[in-house]
């Protein structure tokens, strides 16, 4: 007779392994190999339902919570904590407001006025050389090593105008002091000129040192540079300060063919800052 192997279907396989159930060979019959029949497993399937149904349940926990909270009046923020203002709640009466601030006073009404007004006049014994009063910006930007970078960098900080006096005392000495004016109220454009030409100073390595603080000033500073000697040419010096005022930037450039005191560049920068 020949072995019991069971049914093969579509949830069994037959594979090679120990006999699980076999009857007895007849004498007649040849002993022919055993075949076990192994279950397809089904415990991974339940588990993935198990699984699915927990994400489902989590997801639709979620989505009712979200439903629920929606329709809940919106609960009132906690006043803020600002028992005292600086500023009175109610007009003062008439009579009793404050005096408004004279035009020396107000540095913004000076800033807004003439720029040309603000600048350092000349001294009695120069003469104007050059230019005196507003400048173009092209004409500005000539005035640069680079002057089609110069020309982009004052476009992206936004400026508003330029007033520029240059003066010369005897035949070689020559002062220039330029006010560039922003349009950004924070002076960033102010800030961002001022601090580019304070590195540019700096990196040249041609100053006595990083420069020198002015007085009066978050940021200004001035610089003393060496004497630079070329054969044919008279001995040049030069000396420099950039400062910041709000939305102002002031350029002062003193030229000479002698050495150029450290407390000359220093009075113009404090001068100049204090008619701002």
């Amino acid at each position: 007779m020949a072995p019991v192997t069971g049914a093969v279907g579509p949830d069994t396989e037959p594979v090679a392994g120990p006999v699980t159930e076999q009857a007895a060979p007849s004498a007649a019959d040849p002993v022919a190999p055993a075949v076990a029949v192994r279950p397809r497993r089904r415990g991974l399937r339940t588990v993935g339902l198990i699984a699915v149904a927990a994400v489902i349940g989590l997801v639709g926990g979620t989505a009712v919570g979200y439903g629920i909270q929606a329709e809940r009046e919106p609960t009132a923020l906690p006043p803020l904590n600002q028992p005292g203002l600086a500023y009175p709640a109610k007009p003062l009466p008439k009579g009793q407001e404050p005096d408004p601030l004279s035009a020396a006073e107000d540095h913004q009404a000076k800033a807004q006025g003439d720029l040309r007004k603000l600048l350092l006049p000349k001294p009695a014994s120069a003469r104007i050389d050059g230019q005196d009063g507003w400048e173009a910006l092209d004409t500005y930007a000539d005035d640069f090593t680079r002057p089609a970078g110069a020309l982009e960098f004052e476009l992206d900080a936004d400026i508003r105008r330029i007033a520029t006096r240059a003066w010369r005392v005897g035949p070689y000495k020559r002062v220039e002091i330029t006010l560039g004016q922003y349009r950004s109220s924070a002076g960033m454009g102010a800030s961002e000129y001022v601090l580019n030409q304070q590195r540019i100073a700096i990196s040249e390595g041609r100053s006595d040192s990083l420069g020198h603080a002015v007085k009066g000033s978050t940021n200004g500073r001035y610089f003393v540079y060496p004497v630079r000697r070329q054969a044919g040419y008279l001995d040049a010096y030069d000396a420099r300060a950039f400062i910041q005022h709000g939305d102002i930037a002031v350029t002062i450039i003193v030229y000479d063919t002698k050495k150029i005191p450290e407390s000359e560049i220093r009075s113009l920068a404090e001068r100049q800052l204090g008619r701002l």
